[in-house]
This record gives structure tokens, sequence and C-alpha cells, in this order.
């Protein structure tokens, strides 16, 4: 997949969560999705880091939560010291890691839809998940995604506030 696809499989992903926050905290809501939508092509960084496999560490459930928890971390540190304004440290760190995590987890989602897949529970096992719905450079499966992630956030967002 490439980050068109990406940004497409995380903004479907984010929908529920952005509609819920849209319609209690709209500006969480577009924090969140903008996060989502940074954190869904990190994944994709080890094609510039010598000596890493693409597709491999960084394309794992350990990653993905690890990193998550180094935000939900930053989160608490931001709520309980020089940001104390945005909130309770709790609440803090479950949104920055939430968004870590859903933005990471989309990317290996879109990339699960590829023949390639992933290997998603390594270093416990090297089984590589795939659904080998679409190869990666397909222009209709990235645009198409793409598409479907606007149109859903962009009726999420209509309805939230709108309706």
């Amino acid at each position: 997949m490439y980050a068109l696809g990406h940004y497409g499989v995380a903004l479907l992903v984010y929908v529920p969560v952005g509609f819920y926050l849209a319609r209690t905290m709209p500006t969480l809501a577009l924090v969140g999705g903008a996060g989502v939508l940074a954190f869904s092509t990190i994944p994709d960084y080890d094609l510039r880091i010598p000596f890493t496999t693409h597709r491999g560490i960084t394309h794992t459930l350990g990653f993905a939560l690890a990193i998550a928890g180094l935000f939900a971390a930053v989160g608490w540190q931001l709520a309980a010291g020089p940001l104390s304004s945005i909130g309770d440290p709790v609440e803090s760190a479950l949104f920055c890691g939430s968004v870590a995590l859903l933005g990471l987890g989309s990317h290996i989602l879109g990339d699960v839809l590829t023949p390639a897949g992933v290997a998603l529970l390594w270093p416990l096992s090297s089984h590589e998940f795939t659904v080998s719905l679409t190869r990666a450079d397909s222009r209709f499966a990235n645009w198409g995604l793409f598409a479907a992630g606007v149109l859903a956030a962009t009726a999420a967002l209509v309805v939230a506030v709108w309706g």
C-alpha cells in the first residue's frame, strides 16, 4: 500500500472515534484525526533506515504497542506538567496512546490487504498475515481507499456536527 492508501485506511479506522469526538469535543476530533494520519505512514520509515527490512519490525504488533505506550507516556507528562490545562493525565495518556495505536494499526491493516502481508506477531511467529486483496502498487486500490476514507470522514463530521 502506498501513502495515499494508508491515509484512506487510517480515516476509515478513525471514523467511529472521530464521530464520537466530533459530537463531544470537536477540536479533539480534529487533533486526533491529524494524529492518526501522521502515524499511518510511520511504519514505512523502515524504507529510509539502513539495515532494516521493509515490513519488518516496524510492521509488527509489538512495535505498534511500544510506540503507543511511548506516546501515552508523553500524553501523561504533558497533562501532568507544562500543558496541565489540557485535562486529566489519564485521559491525555489514553488519547495520545490511542491515536498512535490507531494510526500504526491502520498502516498494518492496509498492508495485510496486499499479497506480501505482514509478520504481525514477530518475533513470536514469522507467519505473514495477508488477505491478498490487492497489490500495494494498485492505483485503483490506493485511490479507492483514500476516496472512501475522505468520504466516510466527511460524512461522519457532517452528521456529528449538523445531524
